[in-house]
């Protein structure tokens, strides 16, 4: 089992506090909807809130899943910024430069070709991806993390690279996010055509492909998957 924080599930029905919702109008389709309240607001929360690039910067991301990719493509919305995507499978690769990323590449060129950004999204949750990341990040850069590793998943950093480097190391959940104030962002650039966030569905299921979804994800060959109801489950 791999639920997070142990409360995961899937239904088609769902009890929720009205505090809990943020309206969007009638013309943000749901497939839009979706991926604003989960893969946008954590990774594009970690470029905005976190990361705030500036003009001239550039802006890498390690792990181009849903989280990933709506981080790099936030990033590609901002002016005069390089974005870099690294991500062990071609495939994903490929998805990112068809998205506009400037450059793209595997952890071991990325690292043999001493490639550096003045922000680091690490957007996987795999101690070993965060110290990668870590690599990346130039001197007077910042280190921004999003991904849920494991309790026991640990990392040994050197407190005197920080230091010498003036680096900064900066933990983002979801996306450091208020929602009430930053999905209507996320909305405006969407309909500015700024920001195409449904490309990040990969497929549809419906709910009862949801075991053979969740392997597929595993396994790096989906995105994001949007799950779609008959009358009768609506």
């Amino acid at each position: 089992m791999a639920h997070h924080l142990g409360v995961s599930g899937f239904a088609t029905h769902a009890v929720v506090d009205h505090r809990s919702l943020v309206p969007v109008d009638d013309d943000v389709p749901p497939a839009v909807a979706t991926v604003l309240g989960c893969a946008v607001l954590t990774g594009g929360g970690a470029v905005l809130n976190v990361a705030t690039p500036a003009p001239g910067s550039s802006v890498a991301v390690v792990g181009l899943g849903g989280v990933g990719l709506a981080a790099a493509m936030t990033a590609l919305a901002l002016d005069d910024v390089r974005v870099i995507g690294v991500d062990p499978l071609r495939s994903k690769l490929a998805v990112a430069r068809d998205l506009g990323i400037h450059e793209t590449f595997t952890p071991d060129e990325a690292a043999a070709r001493g490639v550096k950004a003045d922000a680091v999204i690490e957007a996987v949750g795999r101690g070993s991806v965060f110290a990668a990341a870590l690599d990346l990040t130039a001197p007077g850069g910042r280190t921004v993390t999003v991904g849920l590793p494991r309790a026991d998943d640990l990392v040994e950093v050197s407190p005197l690279a920080l230091v010498a480097e003036g680096r900064s190391i900066v933990g983002s959940y979801l996306g450091s996010a208020v929602p009430s104030r930053d999905i209507p962002r996320y909305v405006e650039m969407w309909r500015a055509g700024r920001l195409p966030v449904e490309r990040l569905i990969s497929s549809t299921i419906a709910l009862e492909d949801i075991n053979r979804a969740m392997d597929l994800l595993a396994s790096g060959t989906e995105l994001r998957q949007l799950i779609t109801f008959d009358d009768e489950g609506c």
